[in-house]
């Protein structure tokens, strides 16, 4: 298949997908989430494949939603791109295949999100990782709310968030937010090395693994969860000072 926003390669035993939106640095629209959907069912389907890297084309993994796409949609549309944004993240949470996310440049918001949905996470020293939401009055998806408390704990979680400040791939890796940080041009040989040692061992096994460690996770559904996410970020969306945030937000990046 043709993908307009995404690039999917194979090669030896693994699948390297690098979304593709270059003149946004990436920013995610609904497109973009659809090729992706696309692309981890053929990795799904494809007994060749037994691991997935996720990583970014050019300057940034990505910068997170589309914010022209977000100023001009209503509130229903917004919800329905709420909900196959959900629906993309809960796929690779549930993916029977490890996933890697290779962090160049910028991750952000829903960017930042799409790593933190990855099983493994490798970033460039330089990279800069964060969730902005709070700033231009939304609220985090994917399941940030669980994922990113597990990785850091509950106070390092609510500093990142509520402060939505960026922080270094090399910070990430001290606070367990990355497995591993290196220098940007030993990306994503560091993130093929990691997928070479993976496809080596047995795929059953690593699936029943990944089956495992999700069933031994937290007492809420993820899908509970989830679904809170797509009303939360809605309300703040939907409120009169989100146009006014938005602007802000643009006029600081110029």
């Amino acid at each position: 298949m043709e993908y307009t926003c995404i690039k999917f390669t194979k090669k030896n035993k693994y699948a390297v997908i690098t979304l593709y939106r270059p003149k946004v640095l990436n920013a995610m629209n609904k497109q973009l989430w659809l090729d992706l959907q696309d692309a981890l069912e053929n990795s799904r389907s494809d007994p060749e494949i037994m691991a997935v890297i996720i990583t970014g084309y050019g300057r940034a993994f990505s910068t997170g939603a589309d914010l022209k796409e977000s100023k001009t949609r209503t509130r229903e549309a917004y919800r329905d791109y709420l909900e196959s944004l959900q629906e993309a993240s809960k796929k690779i949470i549930r993916f029977e295949k490890p996933t890697i996310a290779a962090i160049n440049g910028y991750a952000l918001g829903s960017g930042y999100e799409l790593a933190l949905a990855c099983d493994l996470r490798i970033a460039a020293d330089d990279a800069q990782i964060g969730s902005p939401e709070a700033k231009v009055n939304s609220s985090v998806t994917g399941g940030a709310f669980r994922l990113l408390q597990q990785l850091v704990g509950p106070g390092k979680a609510k500093e990142l968030l509520f402060t939505a400040e960026n922080i270094s791939g090399k910070t990430a890796e001290k606070i367990g937010l990355v497995n591993l940080s290196v220098a940007p041009d030993l990306l994503m040989d560091a993130a093929e090395s990691m997928a070479s040692k993976i496809v080596e061992n047995s795929s059953f096994s690593i699936k029943m693994i990944k089956k495992g460690l999700y069933m031994a996770q937290g007492e809420s559904s993820l899908d509970t969860l989830m679904d809170f996410e797509v009303e939360a970020c809605l309300a703040c969306v939907s409120s009169a000072e989100r146009l006014e945030s938005l602007e802000q937000f643009e006029n600081r990046k110029k």
